[in-house]
C-alpha cells in the first residue's frame, strides 16, 4: 500500500515577468515502510515538491495541476493534499502530526528562544491529547530513542548549546514524537561530518523500522542512497529524468543525467591521472596579469610552511543554576606540528570541533596561540607569521590567502561583484583604474564566470558561483599560499567537482601552495597530495594520500574511512562499525594509540613519510 501518490504535479512560481514552473509533471508513489529517494541538484524542484506536499510553499508559488494523495493507514480514506486550504484545519492536523519534515539546517527550524523540551512538547500538544506532564513525559522518552546522552538535561537544554550532530537529533525526535506515517527528510545531513552523517542515518533507519513510517529522503547524495533508499526517482529542472528500484538505478543508469552525477562523485579507487567530470564543465583560463611575477628561483618541493608545536585553549565559563561557576579549559589545538612543501597541497581532515578552523586561524595571524611557532619560507629568506605586527603583518597578508566555507557570509550583499574582487587591490594599493578593470576581468575568466556579470549582486548567483568568486578575490594579491576551509561542504556533487578540478587546475597552473581543509576524505583524496588526519585538537596521522588510504594506522583514521557513504552496492557502510563512537574517544583507543597519564605521545615516522600518533618511551 503506497502512503503517498504524487500524480502529475505542477508548481507554478508567479514573477514580475510572467511565471515560472518549478515542478512539472512529477509522479512518484511512497510505500508504506519503505524509503524512497528524491535525487538531483540544487534548484531541481526537489525542496519545492516536498514543500507541496506539505502544503509550505512559499507565498509565489502555488499548485497548477496534478493530485498528492495520502493515506495514513487501511483504514482511513485517502486525503488530496493538492485540494486542501495550506491554512485549512484538516492540512494543520496532517501536518506535524501524520507527516513530519526534517529540515537541512536544524538551527533556522529549531526556536533560539525555547528549550529543545519545550519544542518537543509543543508538537505533542498540538497534535495528540496528552496532558502538559504526559507530554513531557513522552518527549523525554523521544529524546532518549533518538540517542541523547542525557535526555533529563537535553529537555532544559537550548538549540545553540548543542553540536550539530545533536541538533539534528533533537529535529528528529520533534518530528518523530507524534510517530508520523511518513517522514520527509530533507538533505537531514549535507553539512555533517561523515561519521555523524553515517548515526544520523541509522537513527532514521532504526526510527523507521521501529515506527513502520515510509521515508521521502531528498538529497544529492549518491553515496548516501546508495545505503539507505529502496526506490530512486532523478530530477532535473523540475522534471523527472529516471526513477526505477535501487538496484536498477545504480547497476544500468539510464539516463545521461545520472550517469553524469555517477562521474562527478570522488570515490577512493580513483585513478592517479583520473579527473571529476562535472554535470557542466566551467572553462577557465588565465592571463597575462596573473602570470606576472609569479616565477619564483624556489623548485617545487622546497619547505613553503613550518608549523611547529602549535598549541591553543579556551577558558570557558561553567555556570550551574545553584552553586559556584567554575572556569574549564579546552584546548583546541594541542602541540601540532607539520611541514608544507612549494606547490603541493596538503589536506587537512577531522570532524567539527577537532581544531581545523582554529589551526587555520592562527597560520593567518586571525588567532594567537599560546605555544608555538608558524614559519614562512620564500624567496626572502625565513618569516616569523606570529612575530609580525602592523606593516610588515600588513604586507604579508598578500602571500597567503584564505577561501571561506559559506561564500554567502563571505561576500558582501551590498557591494557589486567588481567592487568585490577589486576591494584587496584597493586595500593594499596595487595598480591604478585600469589595471583594477583588467584584473578583475582576468580573474572572473579564471574562474570560469563571465565579466558581464560583474555589475551583479552577490545574491544574483548560484552557491557554487559564489564560492568562485570567493576564490577569485583570494587570488587577487597572487598569493603564494592559500587556505581552503571546506569550500565545498555544502555543494552539489556536479558543482563541488567544478570547484574541486578548479582548484586543481590553479594549483599547477599558478604554481599554488594549498592547504585544504574538509571532514570528507574521499573529497581530501581527490584533490591533496599529502593528508593529515586531526582529533580533539592534535594530528594523529600523516601521510601521502595512497599510504594512507592503503594503510590506514590510527583507529581514529579507519573509522573515518570507514564512515564515507560509496555509490556502489557493492560496498554497503557499516553502521554497526560506525555507531561504536568510542572510535572518536581517545580514552577507548588500543596502545599504543592511547595516551598515559604522562601523555607521552608523539607522531612517529613508520617509514616512507608516514606518521602516527603514539606512546613513545620518555628518557628520565
Amino acid at each position: 500500500m503506497n502512503v503517498l501518490s504524487v500524480d502529475n504535479l505542477e508548481v507554478e512560481f508567479s514573477l514580475h515577468h510572467g511565471g515560472i514552473k518549478a515542478v512539472r509533471d512529477v509522479s512518484f508513489s511512497v510505500p508504506h515502510g519503505r524509503t524512497v529517494a528524491l535525487v538531483g541538484e540544487s534548484g531541481s524542484g526537489k525542496s519545492v515538491t516536498a514543500q507541496a506536499i506539505m502544503q509550505i510553499l512559499p507565498k509565489a508559488a502555488r499548485i497548477t495541476e496534478g493530485a498528492i494523495t495520502f493515506r495514513a493507514s487501511g483504514s482511513e480514506s485517502p486525503v488530496d493534499i493538492a485540494s486542501l486550504a495550506p491554512d485549512g484545519e484538516q492540512i494543520r492536523a496532517i501536518r506535524g502530526g501524520m507527516i513530519s519534515m526534517i529540515f537541512q539546517e536544524p538551527m533556522v527550524s529549531l526556536s533560539p528562544l525555547h528549550t529543545v523540551g519545550n519544542q518537543i512538547c509543543e508538537s505533542v500538544l498540538l497534535h495528540q491529547q496528552a496532558s502538559r506532564q504526559a507530554a513531557r513525559g513522552i518527549a523525554r522518552d523521544m529524546l532518549d530513542r533518538v540517542g541523547f546522552p542525557d535526555p533529563d538535561q537535553a529537555m532544559k537544554t537550548y538549540p545553540f548549546e548543542l553540536s550539530g550532530g545533536l541538533r539534528q537529533r533533537a529535529m528528529i525526535a520533534t518530528a518523530l514524537v507524534c510517530r508520523p506515517a511518513l517522514l520527509i527528510a530533507d538533505e537531514p545531513t549535507t553539512a555533517l561530518d561523515v561519521t555523524i552523517q553515517a548515526q544520523i542515518l541509522n537513527l532514521i533507519r532504526d526510527m523507521q523500522a521501529d515506527l513502520g513510517m515510509a521515508v521521502l529522503l531528498i538529497t544529492h547524495d549518491l553515496g548516501v542512497v546508495a545505503n539507505v533508499a529502496d526506490h530512486v526517482v532523478v530530477m532535473y529542472h523540475g522534471e523527472i529524468m529516471e526513477s526505477g528500484s535501487l538496484e536498477t538505478i545504480f547497476r544500468s543508469p539510464g539516463h545521461p543525467y545520472l550517469q553524469a552525477l555517477m562521474r562527478a562523485i570522488p570515490h577512493f579507487d580513483m585513478k592517479p591521472d583520473e579527473r571529476l567530470v562535472p554535470v557542466r564543465e566551467i572553462r577557465s583560463s588565465v592571463g597575462s596579469l596573473l602570470q606576472k611575477d609569479r616565477k619564483t628561483s624556489l623548485g617545487p618541493g622546497s619547505l613553503h610552511l613550518e608549523v611547529n608545536g602549535i598549541t591553543r585553549s579556551f577558558m570557558i565559563r561553567n555556570r550551574p543554576l545553584f552553586g559556584k561557576s567554575r572556569t574549564l579549559e579546552n584546548r583546541a589545538v594541542d602541540r601540532v606540528s607539520f611541514n608544507v612543501y612549494r606547490g603541493e597541497c596538503f589536506g587537512l581532515v577531522g570532524e567539527s570541533g577537532c581544531g581545523k578552523t582554529t589551526l587555520s586561524r592562527i597560520l593567518m595571524k586571525a588567532l594567537s596561540p599560546d605555544a608555538g611557532s608558524v614559519t614562512f619560507h620564500d624567496e626572502s629568506g625565513a618569516t616569523d607569521v606570529l612575530g609580525l605586527q602592523d606593516e610588515d603583518l600588513f604586507g604579508f597578508r598578500r602571500k597567503l590567502q584564505f577561501v571561506f566555507q559559506d561564500p554567502f557570509s563571505s561576500l558582501n550583499p551590498r557591494m557589486t561583484v567588481f567592487d568585490i574582487i577589486r576591494e584587496p587591490l584597493v586595500i593594499h594599493r596595487i595598480g591604478d583604474s585600469d589595471h583594477h578593470v583588467r584584473m578583475v576581468r582576468e580573474l572572473m575568466e579564471l574562474v570560469g564566470l563571465d565579466s558581464r556579470f560583474l555589475n551583479r549582486y552577490p545574491h544574483s548567483f548560484s552557491g557554487g558561483q559564489r564560492q568562485r568568486l570567493g576564490i577569485a578575490r583570494a587570488l587577487a594579491l597572487k598569493p603564494e599560499l592559500i587556505i581552503c576551509d571546506e569550500p565545498v561542504s555544502a555543494l552539489d556533487v556536479s558543482i563541488q567537482a567544478q570547484i574541486l578540478n578548479l582548484l586543481k587546475d590553479l594549483g599547477s597552473e599558478l604554481n599554488l601552495t594549498t592547504i585544504f581543509i574538509s571532514h570528507n576524505l574521499a573529497v581530501v583524496d581527490y584533490i591533496a597530495d599529502r593528508i593529515a588526519v586531526m582529533s580533539r585538537g592534535r594530528l594523529v596521522e600523516i601521510a601521502p594520500k595512497e599510504m594512507l588510504f592503503n594503510d590506514p594506522r590510527h583507529p581514529y583514521t579507519r573509522s573515518l574511512l570507514g564512515a564515507v557513504p560509496f555509490p556502489d552496492l557493492d560496498k554497503p557502510l557499516d553502521f554497526d562499525a560506525v555507531m561504536d563512537e568510542r572510535a572518536s574517544d581517545p580514552s577507548a583507543w588500543p596502545h599504543p594509540y592511547r595516551g598515559g597519564p604522562a601523555d607521552n605521545l608523539a607522531l612517529v615516522d613508520v617509514g616512507n613519510g608516514h606518521h602516527v600518533q603514539m606512546q613513545v618511551e620518555i628518557a628520565r
